[in-house]
């Protein structure tokens, strides 16, 4: 039988596309690929994370707080390898968290907006 085996990818409609790769690049230090967006490998983050390393697609109830202070229906989640310094490294190039970040038994958390307006979810998995 078929089955869903992962996420292919995510792709954002941008009022800028160059301005908000631009961003992903500087802010996050994501390296942008030939063909404009950026790949994650499943190998990198399976050896850092063994048992924490997965994608997660969960749907919410309309009208929550959890997507706020965006107003779109959606949030993307990123994972990271170093919470504490990519919060510092967001910081440092004039970018606020929405919220404190957050130490949870399944991991650490941080939010921020990107330029339109996204919520990024900056997630450090358990080790």
């Amino acid at each position: 039988m078929a089955q869903v085996i992962g996420v292919g990818g995510v792709f954002l409609e941008c009022v800028d596309p160059e301005a908000t790769k631009d961003w992903y690049t500087r802010v996050l230090g994501m390296t942008p690929t030939d063909y404009g967006g950026f790949d994650f490998l499943h190998t990198g983050s399976a050896e850092k994370f063994p048992k924490g390393a997965r994608t997660i697609f969960a749907p919410f109830a309309a009208g929550g707080d959890y997507f706020k202070p965006s107003t779109l229906p959606f949030m993307i989640n990123l994972m990271v390898d170093d919470l504490d310094a990519m919060l510092a490294r967001v910081e440092a190039e004039g970018v606020e968290q929405v919220q404190p970040a957050q130490t949870l038994e399944y991991g650490k958390f941080g939010w921020i907006l990107d330029p339109d307006g996204r919520k990024i979810e900056l997630w450090q998995p358990p080790s």
